[in-house]
């Protein structure tokens, strides 16, 4: 029996989706680097196979016996690498897979992009169909990745795009700082609050993308994965108090001179050489509406996102006191 190869597979979401597919009977490889910690990963039963994804000749010879292809891996908002960095790991990498995955003929190759191509949404929530808009080197390359990917799969490679949003859970520390901020009362709004923001639960957005493999339908199509719902980033706010049992907090400053600062804070920091406490693509947290229309994955795929906010924002705060960090 062919195996099913997983890229990015100690990540959050990596980790997630090889957890998943073992536990539905695969045979799960990993291609990792030489320094990963593949402890977690080797206890599940995945195969873990040290390859450089850079490199198109290791990665042909450790391809033998792949059958699907998940691919995840990706350089993720390294705040001074310069284009050339992500490009090597979100363009050359994915061509590099996709070639093998073309000469081995494989079923299926889910590659994994980012609603971040689509850039700010100016006329919420966007399809699928919506303009591409990048703001930086790392949506730059995934966008460059997944129109790869969309090349090798009008040439006839059956490949699938995923679109994940606003991934959270347990298991993740993304949202760390702003859970504690809420729980210990220092939260401060930057900007009106009224920008809208998409999240999506971990186990959620491994059903979106295990359905893209199997759902013959989802061939050469591009799907967003999103949660049930989006809402405003007060009411996200609001929530997250709520699950940790702390009063509402309206403190604001505005958005303008933050950005300002954000923006001399990067500069300055690129040229000592050091990364940057602020910077302006975190200020766009704030500031940026990312909402978005998941009917497509509903429609073809048989999508249906399970946990909505409440329950997944307590459930992620619930592993945050775990560990002693709220």
């Amino acid at each position: 029996m062919s195996a099913t190869l997983v890229t990015g597979a100690s990540g959050f979401t990596g980790s997630n989706l090889c957890r998943r597919l073992v536990q539905q009977g695969q045979t799960v490889v990993a291609f990792v680097r030489g320094t990963t910690r593949t402890g977690d990963l080797q206890a599940m039963g995945v195969q873990c196979r040290v390859v450089d994804l850079t490199s198109a000749s290791d990665v042909a010879r450790q391809f033998a016996g792949i059958g699907e292809v998940y691919h995840l891996a990706a350089a993720y908002r390294t705040e001074h690498a310069d284009l050339s960095e992500f490009r090597r790991v979100n363009v050359d990498a994915t061509r590099n897979l996709l070639e093998a995955a073309k000469r081995s003929g494989v079923r299926r190759f889910v590659h994994c992009s980012t609603v971040g191509v689509q850039g700010q949404i100016d006329d919420p929530p966007a399809t699928e169909e919506y303009r591409t808009e990048p703001g930086d080197h790392y949506q730059e390359t995934k966008l460059e990745g997944e129109l790869l990917a969309r090349e090798y799969g009008a040439g006839g490679l059956p490949v699938t795009v995923v679109r994940p949003v606003g991934i959270y859970g347990p298991g993740d520390r993304r949202f760390l700082k702003l859970f504690r901020g809420i729980d210990r009362g220092q939260f401060v709004m930057i900007g009106s609050g009224k920008t809208l923001y998409h999240m999506t639960y971990i186990d959620d957005l491994i059903d979106g993308i295990v359905l893209a493999a199997r759902k013959a339908e989802g061939k050469g199509e591009v799907f967003t994965i999103g949660g049930p719902r989006y809402t405003t980033l007060w009411e996200l706010v609001d929530l997250i108090a709520d699950v940790l049992g702390k009063a509402h907090q309206r403190r604001r400053v505005p958005l303008a001179p933050v950005l300002a600062a954000a923006v001399v804070c990067e500069r300055v920091c690129r040229v000592i050489g050091v990364n940057p406490p602020i910077y302006p693509r975190r200020v766009e947290f704030f500031s940026k509406d990312r909402a978005f229309d998941i009917s497509r994955a509903r429609t073809v795929l048989g999508y249906s996102p399970r946990v909505d906010l409440p329950q997944g924002l307590a459930a992620t705060a619930a592993w945050y006191r775990q560990r002693g960090w709220l």
